[in-house]
């Protein structure tokens, strides 16, 4: 069906310009598994509240319904993802679709019921009271949904190693204790020898690797075990899922690398800055180097920042897209991100400035990376030490995540390239800010802050 035509506006229909956020034909959609309950305005429909199920059918009839009654802007609850099917619809009908978060809708002070609560949808749309869930662009929706479905993957082969450690660890075999990662060269070449029936502590240990730091007599002494059949049954099954997520790992990153490559270029032809530092490569980040198609997606390099690297650079742009004028401030990302105080205020006090609970996992991907910078020699990395000196560790990382996330915003923002600062410039900078708060402390109380040497030189002249 072709995309449908804006309504003409009657003279009955204009509105003064403090009531523009009006939507004089808005319909509201309670979201379910097996139903959908609708609510136009009881001027367009005898009968204003229906109810529809869930099949494709049903969603048909249901925009259908709503086309008739020459409906324009639909608001419906962000439910599961039950939502996902319905929302996809409407907007290929036409529709002006707000998807609404269940949680911040006002209380009606009405019995809690499906009807009453597309009708009270419908009507606190009709008055544009509703604002919007974040929803990026559809070539950023497909690129968010594959990067999501590999941080499943990565989860789910935790959970595998996880069960081949319990297994040893039943078994009384000490792998664990004498290799870093089980999962590493030497880890599975021992297991998949012990599983292939090889018992004899001694062979086992000739599988290690010579970049292994235990010598081949502390790793024999830790492979003394019982060899139960049940436990060897447990740890072969927890290896084999192992395996098939790093399988499945594989292709999701070959769907991820192609389909970066359908991104417009934004670099303008400019060529891709060199690397901040060679840093040594885990197994769990993609099987391609993103960083270039991520310069071409942004036109600007955000691996520059200290603590960003490619994939967490890949997974900010998965969720928040690559049109940052959605947000007409910093201010207003770093809240939707939830890193920013929250602050309540009651006659002038503050009663808390505490961050509001999220599962943002843009704002996830950024506290991973500020909490990176603990070691690092930069000014960054001096934050969050100052941070975490006087506010604890949870804290620093909330404000080093907030202070990335406005780098992020003002790079991806104007386009400009990140200047690194260095810790001694910092050090100064900071030095020069605590001395100047002492001096205007000091003329409060009538006192005159002066360096040893100056005040020698007036006792001096005295």
């Amino acid at each position: 069906m072709a995309r449908r035509k804006r309504k003409n506006t009657s003279s009955s229909d204009a509105l003064p310009p403090q009531l523009t956020t009006v939507n004089l034909h808005a319909a509201g959609i309670d979201v379910g598994a097996e139903e959908h309950w609708a609510a136009v305005p009881p001027c367009d429909d005898p009968q204003p509240v229906r109810r529809f199920g869930a099949n494709t059918a049903d969603l048909e009839a249901l925009a259908d319904w709503l086309w008739g009654c020459d409906v324009t802007t639909v608001a419906l609850e962000s439910t599961g993802v039950y939502w996902i099917p319905l929302f996809e619809l409407l907007e290929t009908r036409g529709f002006q679709v707000l998807l609404v978060d269940p949680s911040k809708l006002p209380r009606s002070g009405r019995p809690k019921t499906d009807v009453h609560d597309c009708q009270w949808l419908q009507r606190l749309h009709t008055y544009g009271l509703l604002s919007a869930c974040f929803r990026p662009e559809e070539q950023v929706v497909v690129l968010r949904s594959y990067l999501r479905q590999r941080a499943t993957l990565l989860a789910d082969a935790a959970r595998d190693i996880q069960h081949m450690q319990k297994a040893l660890t039943q078994m009384n075999i000490k792998l664990q204790h004498v290799v870093s990662d089980i999962t590493g060269v030497t880890g599975l070449a021992i297991i998949r020898a012990i599983l292939a029936g090889e018992r004899d502590p001694l062979q086992l240990a000739r599988w290690r690797d010579p970049r292994c730091k235990q010598d081949e007599a502390a790793i024999a002494a830790a492979l003394h075990g019982t060899w139960r059949v049940e436990h060897l049954f447990v740890l072969q099954q927890a290896l084999e899922r192992y395996e098939f997520q790093h399988r499945q790992l594989a292709a999701c990153d070959a769907r991820i690398a192609a389909h970066v490559e359908t991104f417009a270029d934004q670099s303008h032809g400019a060529p891709l800055p060199p690397k901040r530092g060679q840093r040594r490569r885990h197994r769990n980040r993609p099987a391609f180097d993103p960083r270039e198609p991520l310069y071409r997606m942004t036109g600007v390099d955000l691996t520059r920042i200290e603590g960003i690297d490619e994939t967490t650079a890949l997974i900010v742009i998965s969720e928040i897209g690559l049109d940052i004028s959605k947000w007409p401030s910093e201010k207003h990302f770093t809240s939707w991100l939830g890193v920013s105080p929250q602050r309540r205020i009651s006659g002038g006090k503050v009663l808390s400035s505490r961050t509001r609970p999220t599962t943002n996992r843009a704002a996830a991907a950024l506290r991973l990376a500020a909490a990176s910078l603990h070691h690092s020699q930069s000014a960054l990395g001096a934050y969050f030490r100052r941070m975490k000196s006087r506010l604890g560790t949870s804290k620093a990382i909330t404000a080093t995540a907030h202070k990335l996330a406005r780098l992020l915003y003002s790079m991806l923002k104007h386009g400009t390239a990140y200047v690194a600062q260095g810790l001694e410039a910092y050090e100064q900078q900071y030095r020069e800010r605590v001395v100047k708060n002492l001096s205007r402390k000091a003329r409060k109380l009538g006192y005159a802050l002066v360096k040893p040497g100056e005040a020698t030189v007036e006792t001096s002249l005295a």
